[in-house]
Formats: C-alpha cells, sequence, structure tokens
C-alpha cells in the first residue's frame, strides 16, 4: 500500500510504503490527472412534455425548421458550452414533431 504526503519544506509529494517504509520523493507534484471531457446533446435533455406547460411563452416569429408549424414554446437556460452564455430553446407546438431547436 502507498501513502502520498506532501513535504512542506521541499515542496514535494513523498510516496512513501507502509510494509517496507521505503520512502520517494516526487519528480512532478502532479499525482495524477484525468481529464474528463464530456459533451452531451443539450437539445436531447429537454423533455417534449414543455409544449404543454402553461406557464412558458409561445411564438409565432420562429417556425419549426422540421415542419412549417409556427407556434413553438420557447425558454432561455444556460448554456452547457462555457463561451455561449444563455441561448434561446424552441420546442415546435405540433405534437407529431415535437422538434426541438436553438437559434
Amino acid at each position: 500500500k502507498f501513502v502520498c504526503t506532501f513535504c512542506s519544506v521541499e515542496f514535494k509529494a513523498v510516496v512513501s510504503t507502509q510494509s517496507t517504509g521505503h520512502v520517494e520523493r516526487a519528480d512532478n507534484n502532479c499525482i495524477y490527472v484525468n481529464k474528463i471531457t464530456h459533451e452531451i446533446d443539450e437539445l436531447q435533455n429537454i423533455v417534449g412534455d414543455v409544449i404543454t406547460d402553461p406557464t412558458l411563452p409561445r411564438t409565432q416569429d420562429h417556425p419549426c425548421p422540421r415542419c412549417s408549424q409556427c407556434l413553438a414554446v420557447f425558454f432561455q437556460a444556460q448554456s452547457s458550452v462555457a463561451d455561449q452564455g444563455m441561448r434561446l430553446y424552441y420546442v415546435c407546438c405540433n405534437q407529431q414533431c415535437n422538434h426541438k431547436w436553438t437559434e
């Protein structure tokens, strides 16, 4: 079993084994880095039932790109992409279509 500590005098990571007592100073303070990038399709996370929510605004100014229905529900939400900020999301009110898009 390995134990990792931090030497406050040398500002280095120190790795030792409990069974033998062997101590070794690490060359790099970074013990382990696991960068996970996970991109999700934001539109897949929108529930189609939002078209029945009476509190959400509706618009006829943004027709559905799939079926050309004029009525759509829209809402604003934070984009998962950090540099894009807030975005408008639209959901077609045609129950057979229920297409989701953003502009």
